[in-house]
């Protein structure tokens, strides 16, 4: 995704977030918004995000490399991360789609894998988020989905 793509993303977005806590139950849904950004003189997209649990507000960041295919990207969320980072590596993905993913630790066991994904879509600003258990299959974990807070054009 370049920079140019990203500026399409810029601007305040408003949307329902869903949560999974396990891929067989309903997802818990809550109201969000989104907040996005190029900053460093455009060559990186800040996506800050709002959501609740449980009545609780929530939200987290993503800090991505916009044009370098090899840049580091750094996430966290308030619930899912607490007080940490987690270092993410850019996945080659579609055109127009900004995929990155990271691990975290899950003891006793092996690290799982955690892939954010953005990308506009015919519903609007979609973030989703999976987690992958060691040796199986991502499973969606979080879905957002954004409209335009002011839509374009308006005063």
């Amino acid at each position: 995704m370049t920079a140019a793509d990203v500026s399409q993303l810029a601007g305040e977005w408003t949307g329902v977030n869903r949560l999974w806590m396990s891929p067989q139950d309903e997802p818990q849904q809550s109201d969000g918004t989104a907040a996005v950004s190029l900053i460093g003189q455009g060559q990186f997209m800040s996506f800050h995000y709002t959501w609740t649990y449980e009545g609780r507000p929530q939200d987290g960041l993503l800090l991505v490399g916009i044009e370098n295919a090899n840049a580091t990207a750094v996430w966290t969320d308030s619930w899912h991360m607490s007080r940490n980072l987690m270092v993410c590596a850019r996945d080659s993905g579609r055109e127009g789609t900004i995929s990155v993913s990271g691990t975290y630790a899950a003891p006793p066991g092996p690290d799982w894998g955690w892939r954010v994904v953005v990308r506009l879509e015919a519903a609007g600003l979609v973030l989703r988020m999976f987690n992958i258990p060691p040796g199986a299959a991502e499973q969606l974990a979080v879905e957002a989905v954004y409209a335009r807070a002011t839509p374009s054009g308006a005063l």
